[in-house]
Order: structure tokens, then C-alpha cells, then sequence
């Protein structure tokens, strides 16, 4: 068994010759114009970005298949031993493939490469070898060349698997960037997740859940206490008695300290008497997350939500945590 500190040096080794072999990629692309004509054939291409290949370099392809079509180019991966048994079938004629491969050289790849080529797509190599079969037959290399693997016994696909992935991100990122992707492109592509509600949350989907506690000016104490009690939001808007424009807000710690404030005479208490003026606002418009950094901001649980300045109910912190924003 390994001493921790001697477990502590392998890791750090092992970070630093996979951070080498990215900065040694990102040199590489001076050394030709292949990256750059890639991207540009990939968004003449009216089809889809088909990734293939075979072993670790398979499970990088998958990878990058994903960060393409979450990032607005269409892809699909197919597995390079599964393409000559039938999965060929599934590369259309405006299509555009990438094959990974370190060596270049494997056997599948070999079979492989002459039946895409008859289908007339495009074909770019995410190879360490530039000089090796998948190159020399590819319209386009995209090289990330590695001089060793991080494992000891230079074996274990370590660093050629970081070095393709690396570049794999260059290339969805230049394409994201190229198709001014958005952020609410991404959160159309990203309903379900956390990341997804940031950029499409509204404040009024959180708060017509709620119900919406109100209160008059004029209002006397108990119907004041009645009112936040029976809502269970631990707060209510007050309006004005003419207009029922929004005048402030009372919340349980306004009621407490109305009790220091006014003991001895509570009947005569009404809401103008102890209301907040000015009450931090958010529009029904607004993203979620704008509420949280308001909430966050003043440390306080609960907001006012107005639409077009008039009131129109509350967003809990609880509202927040319920989807995760927090």
C-alpha cells in the first residue's frame, strides 16, 4: 500500500503530464489550418455530426456527441465495430463524421474508413498521429498529439483520452460560438435541470401558486393577524383603501415588534400604523433567480411580485428551494 504522500505525488504527476499534453493540443493547432476548416465544413453541413470509434475512444466520442447536441449541433454517435455490422446504415448523405482514434491504425478503423469514404460524407480524424492510415485517408486532421500516457506503463488509454476530449470541447465550443448559440438556446435544450430553470424560471410560475394575502391601509390588528396567519406565507401586501395601489408590506416581525411598540392601545393598531414602505419588489416577468439574489441581498424569505407595479401575490424562499435553485 502506497504512503499518502507518495499517493499525493502520483496524482499531482499524473495531473500535470495531462495538463501538458492540452497545452501541447492547443499548440498544435498553429501547426495547420485543418481546426479551423473543420468547423466551417461542419456548419456547411446541413446534417448531423457523426462521432465514431472503438475502446476508451468510444466513450470520448459519446462524450462528445452529447456536449455537441446540448450545445446546438446535432449529433449522433456511432460505435466503429458496430458500424460494419449494419449501424453504416445510419449515416445520412449531408452528414459529417469525426472517427477518434490515438494510433490511427486499429483494425476497425482500417475497415471502416474505406466504407465512409463511398458514402461520400466528410471525414475529420481526432488522432495523436498525424502520419497514421485515419489521417492520411481523413479530408481533415484534427491533431492532439500525446507523447506518453500518464499511466506508468505508457498503456492505459490517460492522457490521449483527456488530450481528445479537450479538443472535442474546443470544437462544440467554436460551433456554439459560430451559431451564436444563447443561453436561452441552452435552456431550451435544458428544461429538466437546474441549469435550465435559471434561464427559463419566471418568478410568476413560482408565485400564482401562492395564495395572495392583502390587506387595506385601515385595516385593524386582528384582521392584519388573520390575514398572514391564514395565508401561511408569513407576510401581506398592504393596498391602499382608494386604489388598491401597493403601499407596503407587514410581516410576522413587523407584528412583533408592533407589540412592544403599541402595548396598551393594540384596538386602535391598523395596518398603516406598522406596515414596511417601499417594499422590495420583483416583476412576474422576472427570472427566478433574480428573486433569490434580491432575497439574498436584504436576507429576507419573501417577496413581493408586481405586475406592471400593481401587486400580484408573493415568491417564497420555500418556492426556490422547492425547484432547486437553491
Amino acid at each position: 500500500m502506497k504512503l499518502p504522500t507518495e499517493l499525493h505525488s502520483i496524482a499531482k504527476k499524473v495531473l500535470q503530464l495531462e495538463a501538458e499534453a492540452i497545452a501541447g493540443v492547443a499548440a498544435a493547432l498553429d501547426e495547420r489550418p485543418d481546426f479551423a476548416q473543420c468547423v466551417e465544413a461542419i456548419l456547411g453541413r446541413r446534417g448531423r455530426v457523426v462521432v465514431t470509434g472503438i475502446g476508451k475512444s468510444a466513450h470520448i466520442a459519446g462524450k462528445m456527441v452529447a456536449t455537441f447536441n446540448s450545445t446546438g449541433t446535432p449529433a449522433l454517435f456511432m460505435h466503429a465495430a458496430d458500424a460494419i455490422h449494419g449501424d453504416l446504415g445510419m449515416i445520412q448523405a449531408d452528414d459529417f463524421v469525426i472517427a477518434i482514434s490515438k494510433s490511427g491504425d486499429t483494425p476497425e478503423i482500417k475497415v471502416l474508413v474505406p466504407l465512409l469514404k463511398r458514402k461520400g460524407v466528410p471525414l475529420a480524424a481526432l488522432v495523436s498521429n498525424a502520419d497514421s492510415y485515419l489521417a492520411q485517408q481523413a479530408d481533415y486532421i484534427l491533431h492532439a498529439p500525446v507523447t506518453r500516457e500518464a499511466c506508468p506503463h505508457n498503456l492505459a488509454p490517460t492522457t490521449s483520452t483527456t488530450a481528445a476530449l479537450a479538443l472535442g470541447d474546443a470544437l462544440a465550443v467554436c460551433l456554439l460560438e459560430s451559431r451564436d448559440f444563447s443561453r436561452h438556446d441552452f435552456a431550451n435544450l435544458h428544461p429538466g435541470g437546474t441549469l435550465g430553470k435559471q434561464l427559463y424560471l419566471k418568478v410568476g410560475d413560482l408565485s400564482r401558486q401562492n395564495q395572495q394575502p392583502q390587506v387595506t391601509e385601515s385595516a385593524p390588528l386582528r384582521e392584519i393577524i388573520l390575514e398572514i396567519s391564514g395565508k401561511r406565507l408569513g407576510a401581506t401586501a398592504v393596498l391602499s383603501d382608494d386604489g388598491g395601489a401597493l403601499v407596503g408590506i407587514i410581516t410576522d416581525g413587523d407584528l412583533r415588534r408592533m407589540l412592544t411598540a403599541h402595548a396598551g392601545r393594540l384596538d386602535a393598531v391598523t395596518a398603516r400604523d406598522i406596515l414596511t414602505p417601499s417594499p422590495v419588489t420583483v416583476e412576474v416577468d422576472d427570472f427566478a433567480v433574480e428573486a433569490l439574489a434580491r432575497m439574498q441581498a436584504r436576507n429576507i424569505t419573501q417577496l413581493l411580485v408586481t405586475e406592471q407595479g400593481r401587486f400580484s401575490g408573493f415568491i417564497h424562499l420555500h418556492d426556490l428551494l422547492r425547484e432547486g435553485l437553491v
